[in-house]
């Protein structure tokens, strides 16, 4: 794991942060900036562990949690304010993509596989926030900031491919919903911020199926004119951590990138 750039050790010392699919891609490059700088971290991911590099932080938990179930999540939340108490920064990174047309030579596609993408992409996000949230509020003091919330959209809820009709519609949810939350909870002192990332080299679409990756790799940003690195999508969680002014947005993380319909 490359060091995230800007890091100032220490700058976070005593907050603590959750990050789900935190074990992996841009969720391990966001849980060793956190830990570099020195707050408590919680990794929220089925049955993974995190990177050698994120595991050396002397206060990490690794929680077995899905977070498309209510009680998996609740439970996390709990373990993670029984240790450390409530908690200050949510980052949302966990996700899934699953490409496929809606409309198959054997039929169209089972409505399962669309709902299994919502269900971990939008509704996961959403689960952890709404467990998150009433740590932050009951937390606050005065009118200091309580907490802050980031989630992880994608280019693709806005220049969604062919064949990525679950995935964009996931995403698009996770970006929409940015703006109200932002606005409601405001009044709480809690930022809500979404990062949109273009192609970046993770395990997610690295994994996926060979055609699937030839297409998605093919696109070029206008520059840098290569895949987006974890370093970096960390890079930018760690800047809206730190900048209070930032609020209510969803950042495109992509060299200015336009996706087509199809390569």
């Amino acid at each position: 794991m490359a060091t995230v750039q800007g890091v100032l050790p220490g700058r976070l010392t005593g907050r603590v942060a959750v990050v789900s699919g935190g074990a992996s891609g841009l969720g391990a490059a966001v849980v060793s900036a956190l830990a570099l700088a020195g707050a408590r971290v919680a990794v929220l991911d089925p049955g993974k562990r995190v990177t050698e590099a994120a595991a050396a932080a002397a206060d990490l938990l690794q929680l077995d949690t899905d977070v498309s179930q209510d009680e998996s999540v609740a439970a996390a939340f709990g373990q993670v304010a029984r240790a450390w108490g409530p908690v200050s920064i949510l980052i949302n990174c966990a996700g899934i993509a699953a490409p496929g047309s809606i409309v198959r030579r054997d039929g169209p596609m089972p409505l399962s596989e669309f709902k299994r993408v919502l269900d971990v992409n939008l509704m996961g996000t959403l689960n952890c926030i709404r467990h998150a949230v009433p740590q932050m509020i009951n937390a606050r003091r005065d009118e200091a900031e309580a907490g802050v919330v980031i989630n992880t959209a994608s280019i693709a809820a806005f220049d969604g491919q062919m064949g990525q009709a679950a995935y964009s519609a996931s995403k698009g949810g996770v970006a929409g919903m940015v703006l109200p939350l932002a606005r409601e909870l405001g009044e709480h002192g809690i930022r809500v911020m979404g990062i949109a990332p273009g192609v970046f080299e993770t395990p997610m679409t690295l994994d996926l199926p060979p055609k699937s990756r030839q297409v998605v790799f093919a696109a070029r940003p206008p520059f840098p004119s290569r895949a987006g690195r974890p370093e970096e999508f960390a890079a930018l969680a760690m800047a809206i951590v730190d900048n209070p002014m930032l609020n209510g947005e969803v950042i495109r993380l992509d060299g200015g990138l336009r996706m087509p319909a199809r390569l």
